[in-house]
Order: C-alpha cells, then structure tokens, then sequence
C-alpha cells in the first residue's frame, strides 16, 4: 500500500509548491456561483495533482473539486483531490490553506495526505499502519472533559445566515475553552487528529473535503460519526470527529441540541 502513499506525499508537496507560488504573487479570485470563491491556483493546482495521478495510476478514479477528475478502468479504487482546501483564505493572503488527497478501495479510505505549505507541515496516514505528522507519530488528545476541551467547526459561503450550526457553535463556545473557524476543514481534521483540537464537527462538507482527514483521526485513535454518533461516510450530512474519550459527551449534547433542548439561549440584541 505503501506506493499509494507515497505518491500522494510527492504529489501534496509538489502542488504546495505551487500554491506558495501563486500565494507569493497574490493572484485574485473569482465567484463559482454567487458565493464560492476559485482562483487560478485552484484549477493549477488540481491539473498538476491529476495529472500526476493519471501518470502513477492511469486506471484509478480521480473525484476533484473543481471537476478534473475522471472515471477509470478500475472504478473500485477512487482518489478524493482537493488541490485548494481553503480557497478563500487563501484569497485574503489568510495563511490557512492545504493540499488534500484520499485514495478509496471497494469504499474503504486506505491512505490519505494533508499538506500545509505554509507551516511545511505533512499529514499523512495509511490504514493499519497509523497517523503522522512529517513522518512522526501522532495521537489524538486525551482531554475526558468537554469543559477542558478546544473545538473547531466551519460554515457553508452560501446561504450562511440560514445555516443552523451557529446554534450548535454557541453550545460549544458556552461549555468548552473555545470554538475556531479555521477556514479550511481538511486542517481542522488533521489538528484534531494530533491533538490540537479535541473535536471538530461540520455540516455539509464534500467528500474530498473530509476523505484523508477521517483516516487521519481514526489512525490517530479518534472516533469519527456523524453528529448523533451514528455510521459516516463521505456522503454524510454532517460529521463529528473527536478523541475517544469527548465523542460520546459532543454527539450525545449534539442530539439533545437537535432536539431543541438547548441550554444556552443565543442572546438578544436588546442586551448590547
């Protein structure tokens, strides 16, 4: 498995070059849609990571955000290529941003990579075989208490204002040290899998948004599910990932909290 693996470290590095590249030069953006953003890294970027793919493994399935991927002769084994994850951060010159690739066999993640060019920082993770930041091991936190724990999550561009997560944001901002939105998911996935962050949960998100992230935190030794701690995967609604112990406390605050049963009523304006 090994040769997955190590394609897909080359490639990552080879494609955070690039973006540093395009970072450097402060390129602008435009609108996919009347919200999201893509700039010419994006598409650059995907066209290096794909073809390099194609040139490794001709017959693999590529799934791109930005849709240069492809269907191949082996359908059973499907590369998840996110070349841009934090497009708009990286619009803002905002230094939160990776390049993410999962490979997929018969519908099991079984090796997957999240580069942070910024920092130099490489996430890696092969199935059985464990999570690893530049190639040192790493684990999950071991915080047991929600009160003692750091938490991420992130928002949709489009139609944000309607977005029912702020109502699962303030619970957490209430009862943890804090919430961060980051901007960019496959990175709030990999701090959470060495421990950074204790949880990060999300709705929405797209399969190569999550793909190398989930391995990354369950070869850590975290849990991944969806927010009322049931099955997940690529497809899911939304996800919740966490260390072992904190999953079972978020997921089931997580369900009471759809329920209605919240403990924290969002403040009225009247009060400013």
């Amino acid at each position: 498995m090994s040769q997955y693996l190590d394609t897909a470290l080359e490639i990552a590095r080879e494609a955070g070059a690039l973006l540093n590249d395009y970072l450097a030069r402060r390129i602008g953006f435009e609108l996919k849609g009347d919200f999201d953003l893509v700039t010419e890294a994006d598409r650059n970027s995907e066209k290096l990571v794909v073809s390099r793919l194609r040139e490794k493994f001709p017959n693999h399935s590529i799934v791109a955000e930005e849709g240069g991927g492809g269907t191949g002769s082996m359908p059973d084994y499907v590369w998840y290529v996110d070349p841009l994850d934090g497009t708009t951060n990286f619009a803002h010159g905002f230094p939160v941003f990776n390049v993410t690739l999962a490979l997929e066999r018969k519908g099991e993640l079984i090796a997957g990579v999240v580069y942070d060019p910024n920092r130099d920082e490489m996430f890696s993770a092969e199935r059985g075989a464990g999570a690893f930041l530049n190639a040192e091991r790493i684990h999950v936190s071991t915080a047991s208490r929600l009160q003692d724990t750091l938490v991420a999550t992130g928002f949709p561009s489009r139609k944000r204002h309607l977005n029912v997560n702020i109502h699962f944001y303030y619970q957490l901002a209430m009862l943890t040290h804090g919430v961060r939105r980051a901007g960019a998911a496959a990175i709030d996935l990999a701090y959470t899998a060495c421990g950074r962050l204790d949880a990060f949960w999300e709705f929405g998100l797209n399969p190569w948004d999550m793909a190398a992230g989930l391995l990354l935190v369950e070869e850590a030794g975290g849990r991944n599910s969806d927010m009322f701690g049931g099955p997940v995967s690529l497809r899911s609604r939304h996800i919740l990932s966490a260390n072992a112990a904190v999953h079972p406390v978020i997921a089931d605050l997580f369900t009471r909290i759809f329920r209605g049963e919240i403990a924290f009523p969002l403040p009225e304006m009247a009060n400013t």
